[in-house]
């Protein structure tokens, strides 16, 4: 149903917007331009935002920013604990509530697709996490390779192979601590999930360049500026924290998986140039934002729009859903 469809059918349900989009793609500066135009508030949707300490490389609103207007998950978690897509959605429920009680529209803005189904479709239930189990893991990959790992868990829950890319060790590691915990796979408890859907009526657009090398510019643009802004200084700092370096994988941290720091981390170590560093840096960040517009294209009711050539249709998407 379109936004105008909806007003239509006389759907009193609370509006909130969906920003979704690839990393660099201009999400988090047209949030801020309608919170201010329309009196919203923003709920990061983004699994770096939420560390403390990891500003510059996670590409965090700043002081100014925050100031001008209200943003909800940022800086919840310091970057050595955890913190689960369940744990997002309780705390984003709660960010969205109190918005609407006073009045105000949510802005859901961030490139986290985990992050937005937990919150827009629920999760299901599943086995919390494990520690020590997770660790064995982490202590696999660093022997076998996470490629190894990812190929053990496509044989035991092939939709799981196919849908996690051999590369993301995080998803890999997850899938694997569930099926070892349980003995079920974590696409049999995704089956079995109770879609808990938000009682708000959300327009969902998708910002993002239609040429994949214009949004590589972007990547490698931003991701100058930020070594700029000082970047690894920011990363020496993380290293020098006593809680940081009293663990024993620090690198296997979901904070520090973060693209851009982890590459920082080793370049620290001495495992790197700087010109390895940065070229390193940059095609993770490609990566990762292939990984989201693969997930973003199972979003069938997105309206994807083009931030450099589609303003006015921006501008009317946004008249159309609050009129």
């Amino acid at each position: 149903m379109t936004a105008a469809s909806a007003h239509a059918a006389g759907d009193a349900r609370p509006r909130a917007i969906a920003l979704m989009g690839p990393t660099a793609s201009g999400k988090s500066a047209l949030a801020l331009e309608w919170a201010e135009r329309i009196g919203g508030e923003i709920v990061s949707v983004d699994s770096a935002l939420v560390y403390r300490g990891l500003d510059i490389g996670a590409a965090k609103p700043t002081t100014d920013e925050r100031a001008r207007v209200r943003h909800h998950l940022i800086d919840v978690r310091d970057p050595w604990q955890p913190y689960s897509a369940a744990e997002f959605a309780d705390d984003a429920r709660c960010a969205l509530q109190d918005i609407v009680a006073r009045g105000k529209v949510p802005i859901l803005a961030g490139g986290t697709g985990l992050y937005f189904r937990a919150l827009l479709q629920g999760l299901a239930p599943m086995p919390g996490n494990d520690p020590a189990l997770r660790m064995r893991i982490a202590d696999e990959a660093r022997e076998r390779g996470w490629a190894t790992l990812h190929a053990e868990l496509a044989m035991v829950d092939p939709l799981a192979g196919a849908r996690i890319h051999a590369t993301d060790a995080q998803r890999i590691q997850r899938a694997l601590e569930v099926w070892r915990s349980s003995g079920r796979t974590i696409s049999a408890w995704q089956q079995d999930s109770a879609q808990q859907r938000l009682p708000l009526r959300v327009l969902k657009l998708v910002l993002s360049p239609p040429d994949r090398a214009t949004l590589h510019r972007r990547i490698e643009a931003r991701f100058d500026a930020m070594l700029a802004a000082g970047f690894l200084d920011e990363v020496r700092a993380l290293r020098s924290l006593p809680e940081l370096r009293s663990q024993p994988s620090p690198m296997d941290l979901p904070s520090l998986r973060a693209v851009g720091y982890r590459q920082a981390w080793e370049h620290l170590e001495g495992m790197t140039s700087a010109d390895e560093f940065r070229d390193r840096a940059i095609f993770a960040t490609r990566q990762l934002a292939k990984r989201q517009l693969t997930w973003l294209r199972r979003e069938v009711d997105a309206r994807w729009l083009d931030p450099a050539t589609d303003q006015v249709a921006i501008g009317q998407a946004l008249h159309l859903f609050m009129r």
